[in-house]
């Protein structure tokens, strides 16, 4: 596993710092791609987010549907099925660890993404409405297979004509092994490490649970998939920001505080907790887009494949609902999270933490002189003495969510220093040979056990639950993220193998769950971070190039305002009923 790690984490700085300099630091290449894209399609649709996000929502409610048009599922059961992907272990664990690495200023650069983004979210499922693959349904369809395939592979294809077939092969080969990354390994990860850190559950166990539920549901297809998400997703964004809000009305004298921070760390960060150096913009500047993208997935291709199943013959009627996607994820969802994190101050925070000795939350980081740290290759061994790390300067030193470690204790009361040698990822041995494996000590907290900390903080004037709020959405959040990927994975097999191909994917993604719960969290993230980073160049580069296509469909559909005949439609069936 070492090795794995070592090499995941070399490839993601390869990618990571590649860029254009810019005093002195690297403004990476994907941060460029995303945020331009993002900033022109939203010029040349003419800020089509902000104009018609109300538009959006009525689209949304269901009010001009008609059931007779092409598709598998409704306009609501699409944006359902895209929440459950997005609204997730990013909104939760993702915008905590934006916060961990790059300071309170990187929820700034995460909105906009997110504002950006709706404007590249338009775009993306407009085009994959149009150039969506229909199958009139028939006696050997069979109904989990879905009677439609859409996507960035399609109009990559289609839109830019034959010769870019081996893109739009590329784009489908690259997220569908997204799929098994971000989609799966990731939100089995922070399952089984909620559930582990919370209940001492082996991740094992948790993972092959969760494996049975995802079954159960995604051998149904994109029916099911809808059907299921319609309820859920609704349902556990509402418990989850009604928890929040919570938390910031009994804190409300933080609200304008908070926002300063976030406002004045987005330009002039301070010495982050971890990663971020005074003054490196660029860090809390990638960590923000990065955790943004991971959130509400604008550029990435993937949400369209779920909109391509809407049923409407108007491709902009379902682009309309996609960039309200990007506002509920980020703009709201991500923002609660946030700022419980920031107002209830855990975010840079050290709270007694138990710490497993071959857990994959621990690190080995040499500290810079401007109080931020560089993640090193663990030593053999690390001595301790009296609690207290004997390193020099320069060299690693054993740290807990890339935060040194103060002092290390033997018992949960930390009453008791530990002396002895660590072995990394294998045991603690103290002078008079008793072996630990796990220790005590005042860490910092990333990921969901941090928003689990603030939310539990943050709610303790009227009771000691919080955290099950946390806990109860990341359950919720991470099976029903890997049920709407894993529709958007067999659209790839489908794309590249033929229907034949579904089934096997799905056996296959089911299994990557369950070998997602106890890869390292590190190399879980990485991973997804590493394809996400690659997968959203030949998309952006589609839309930038269909985007005069965009523009005339988008102009064509609002003069001609053809949901004022489906309004009557439904209205009509209504009757009749």
């Amino acid at each position: 596993m070492d090795a794995l790690e070592q090499i995941v984490t070399a490839v993601k700085n390869v990618i990571d710092n590649f860029g254009i300099p810019f005093r002195g630091e690297t403004i990476p290449f994907k941060v460029i791609a995303l945020l331009g894209a993002g900033a022109f399609l939203t010029i040349k649709l003419g800020f089509v987010q902000i104009r018609h996000l109300m538009h959006g929502f009525a689209v949304t409610s269901g009010r001009y549907d008609d059931p007779n048009e092409p598709g598998d599922v409704s306009h609501f059961q699409a944006l359902t099925t895209a929440l459950s992907a997005t609204v997730g272990i990013g909104n939760i664990a993702g915008a905590a660890w934006a916060i961990h690495f790059g300071g309170p200023g990187a929820l700034f650069w995460m909105w906009m993404t997110a504002v950006l983004g709706m404007a590249t979210k338009f775009s993306e499922v407009t085009l994959a409405q149009r150039y969506r693959n229909v199958q009139a349904p028939d006696a050997t369809t069979h109904k989990w297979e879905g009677t439609v395939s859409g996507g960035p592979m399609y109009y990559i294809e289609s839109g830019l004509g034959a010769a870019w077939r081996p893109m739009a092969i590329f784009f489908a080969v690259m997220l569908g092994t997204t799929a098994f990354l971000t989609g799966n390994a990731v939100q089995a990860n922070t399952l089984a490490d909620t559930m582990r850190s919370s209940f001492g559950v082996p991740n094992i166990v948790t993972g092959l649970v969760a494996a049975a539920i995802l079954a159960s549901v995604i051998l149904g297809g994109i029916t099911r998939i809808g059907k299921v998400t319609s309820v859920l997703a609704p349902v556990m964004a509402a418990i989850y920001v009604a928890g929040a809000v919570v938390i910031i009305l009994l804190h409300l004298d933080q609200l304008i505080p908070s926002f300063a921070l976030i406002f004045r760390e987005a330009f002039n960060p301070s010495a982050g907790v971890a990663g971020t150096g005074i003054g490196a913009i660029l860090v809390t500047m990638n960590w923000g887009v990065n955790r943004g993208l991971f959130s509400n997935e604008a550029g990435q291709g993937s949400a369209p494949i779920a909109h391509a199943a809407a049923k409407t013959d108007e491709p902009v009627s379902e682009g309309v609902v996609g960039l309200v996607e990007p506002f509920i994820d980020t703009i709201v969802i991500v923002t609660m999270t946030a700022l419980v994190i920031v107002m209830t101050g855990v975010w840079n925070e050290r709270v007694p933490s138990e710490l497993t000795m071959d857990g994959g939350d621990i690190t080995f980081v040499v500290a810079n002189a401007d109080g931020s740290f560089e993640e090193g290759d663990a030593p053999a061994q690390v001595r301790v003495e009296n609690g207290r790390q004997l390193i020099t300067a320069g060299e690693p030193a054993f740290a807990w969510h890339d935060v040194i470690v103060d002092q290390l204790f033997t018992d949960q009361a930390q009453t008791v220093p530990f002396s002895g040698v660590i072995n990394p990822g294998v045991d603690a041995v103290a002078n008079d040979g008793t072996t630990y494996i796990t220790l005590y000590a005042d860490a910092v907290e990333g990921g969901a056990p941090l928003t689990m900390l603030g939310f539990r903080r943050g709610l303790s004037a009227i009771g000691d639950f919080g955290h099950y709020i946390v806990l109860i959405s990341v359950l919720l959040f991470g099976i029903s993220t890997a049920i709407a990927w894993s529709y958007y994975g067999d659209r790839c097999a489908t794309y590249l193998w033929g229907p034949k191909a579904v089934m096997p994917y799905k056996i296959v993604y089911v299994g990557m769950h369950v070998a997602g719960a106890v890869i390292a969290p590190a190399v879980a993230w990485d991973l997804g971070d590493i394809f996400l980073g690659i997968v959203i160049l030949p998309n952006l580069l589609a839309l930038v190039m269909l985007s005069g296509q965009v523009r005339e469909m988008s102009n064509s559909y609002f003069q001609r305002k053809p949901w004022i005949e489906n309004a009557e439609v439904r209205r009509r069936l209504k009757e009749g009923r």
